[in-house]
């Protein structure tokens, strides 16, 4: 027996004016969805538990039967996971937002891009290495992953900060959740060394000769440790691939003991190999 799980992670989305009061899947063609719901038994789940913020992160774990109670520990380390990142007990990961940042508008910047308009992986790299070689020392390690999400792994020296997410705060005032990084000394030198290496390197200021959003700043959130999870194939006796082109479910997939490879031109986006993401899906074994 072999079961598919399709997840259209965010699909739901929010009713628009310009939709006449409609959520973009409700104002869409869907046949082959609607005749899957006709001759299906259709079910509800609770996929955020009491308590939860809702997430991809809490959600999807949820969808794979784990307790978040249990097993969630943040975001970050799922993302770890996907790549290869080996945290010891006494570092912590957190999610690297490439963002963009207007420091025109008085005391505290204004979060203009959470993604810096969806900057490329490749050009991504670049600055987080520069980062890397310019803010990497014993405390903070960058690794790239792609687009503008990436990895930073802070050492338990370093104190602990109540971190959110930049998505949840563009056009919102951001002086709470700035001030969280700029009242503890070691992080306020990061974030502000950081945006000097990056908001004049090459990158950025070719995207500003072709009218794009700099990437000039970083964005840490979702920290945690890596979560002791046992596998799929250990609790129920099933084994099974996860195809995503985000790190953060590609991680719960090698947590949980799933295959999870790259899909070439995968993006977790809207350009993403939609053909390719099928065509391994329905080779898996």
């Amino acid at each position: 027996m072999k079961y598919l799980i399709l997840i259209g992670d965010g699909m739901g989305d929010r009713p628009l004016p310009q939709l006449n009061g409609k959520t973009v899947l409700q104002a869409a063609r869907t046949p082959a969805m609607d005749t899957l719901c006709k001759d299906a038994t259709l079910l509800r789940l609770k996929t955020i538990p009491d308590g939860f913020p809702p997430g991809s992160e809490i959600a999807n774990m949820s969808l794979l039967g784990y307790d978040p109670a249990r097993f969630f520990t943040g975001r970050a380390p799922l993302e770890a996971a996907s790549m290869g990142v080996d945290l010891t007990p006494t570092q912590t990961a957190y999610r690297c937002n490439l963002v963009t940042m207007d420091w025109t508008t008085g005391a505290q910047p204004t979060l203009v891009d959470f993604s810096a308009e969806l900057i490329g992986t490749d050009e991504a790299a670049q600055l987080i290495e520069a980062l890397q070689r310019e803010c990497g020392d014993e405390r903070f390690t960058f690794y790239p992953g792609v687009g503008y999400r990436h990895l930073l792994v802070v050492d338990d020296t370093v104190p602990a900060i109540d971190t959110v997410a930049p998505h949840d705060h563009m056009g919102k005032d951001i002086t709470t959740p700035w001030q969280v990084y700029q009242q503890e000394p070691t992080w306020a030198e990061l974030l502000h060394t950081a945006s000097a290496v990056i908001a004049d390197h090459p990158v950025n200021h070719r995207r500003i000769r072709r009218g794009l959003r700099p990437a000039n700043a970083i964005w840490p959130w979702g920290s945690g440790k890596m979560p002791a999870m046992p596998t799929l194939t250990e609790r129920f006796g099933i084994t099974g691939t996860m195809i995503s082109a985000v790190d953060l479910l590609k991680g719960l997939g090698v947590l949980a003991g799933l295959d999870a490879p790259t899909i070439p031109g995968a993006t977790g986006y809207i350009d993403t190999n939609y053909e390719g993401k099928a065509n391994a899906a329905s080779g898996c074994s």
